[in-house]
């Protein structure tokens, strides 16, 4: 039996109900809510998760016969890492609504969250994720669990940094490396693709040949511009996930302080910079 077992559903619809009770003498922490409403939709990881797991399907075109097998090959691990992979960012995202959620005044239905956070991490031998990333998704969902169902908020706030940090650090250290992954898929893909066509297209400049020869001087000039938007989405990713670990370390260290101003100020710069991004992988 598996022993990741998905968040219980009743906890968390309780602590849905719990989140608008009474408060008092809250201090203030819409910063820190600002920080975790941005880290939580920062999105680029999912998204070249999913690029990387449809790679073969973009490169097959264009390779020889003796490599199909071995790309076919690699298509079959990357489809069953890509469970793994995108479940770990299921969890940092519930993570950072829950922390959002805890330091607003509003009540919140984490119902649609619950039913995305599957089963667990299988841990893959032959991936960056192993058995300190099984633990610390172990540790977070066990965390949420327990901090959801907290009556005060400060005080969930405080425990879940507290307590989540070191699991949330594993997580994303483990995002940041799978972009670095994904980017090296990207990057042999990218020299696949250009690679048939720089063999290819000096056999077709002949005159019979130009309509064939143009349409494929205009594939690889688009060809070469998707992958240079792609590597500015990895660039971009690199630097949110970058942001986001970084801000909750800031969160972490200051716990005491958490309204002062120099740390909602710290927290809101982390959140501008983290939306900043949003808007440039949207205008990509």
């Amino acid at each position: 039996m598996n022993p990741l077992r998905t968040l219980s559903t009743s906890a968390l619809l309780a602590a849905s109900l719990l989140l608008g009770g009474c408060v008092s003498n809250r201090v203030n922490l819409e910063e820190v809510r600002e920080f975790a409403h941005a880290s939580a939709r920062l999105g680029a990881y999912a998204e070249l998760s999913t690029h990387y797991r449809d790679t073969y399907l973009r490169e097959q075109p264009y390779l020889p016969p003796a490599a199909d097998q071995v790309a076919r090959d690699n298509d079959a691990k990357r489809q069953t890492a890509y469970t793994d992979f995108v479940t770990i960012q299921k969890a940092v995202v519930l993570y950072m609504e829950t922390l959002a959620a805890l330091a607003g005044e509003a009540r919140y239905d984490f119902t649609p969250q619950i039913s995305t956070m599957g089963t667990g991490l299988s841990g893959l031998a032959k991936t960056t994720l192993g058995q300190k990333q099984v633990s610390a998704y172990t540790g977070l969902t066990r965390l949420l669990t327990r901090a959801l169902t907290s009556h005060l908020q400060k005080e969930s706030v405080e425990t879940m940094v507290r307590e989540g940090d070191a699991d949330v650090r594993v997580l994303l250290d483990a995002m940041i490396s799978l972009t670095e992954v994904y980017a090296a898929a990207n990057e042999n893909e990218k020299k696949t693709v250009l690679g048939f066509f720089e063999v290819a297209l000096p056999l077709a400049d002949r005159p019979q040949d130009r309509l064939l020869y143009t349409l494929a001087r205009a594939h690889v000039q688009g060809k070469t511009s998707e992958y240079r938007l792609i590597d500015k989405r990895f660039e971009l990713a690199r630097e949110g996930l970058s942001k986001v670990a970084l801000g909750h370390q800031k969160l972490r260290e200051n716990l005491a302080t958490i309204s002062s101003s120099e740390m909602r100020h710290a927290l809101y710069e982390y959140a501008r910079d983290l939306n900043m991004i949003r808007t440039g992988l949207a205008a990509d």
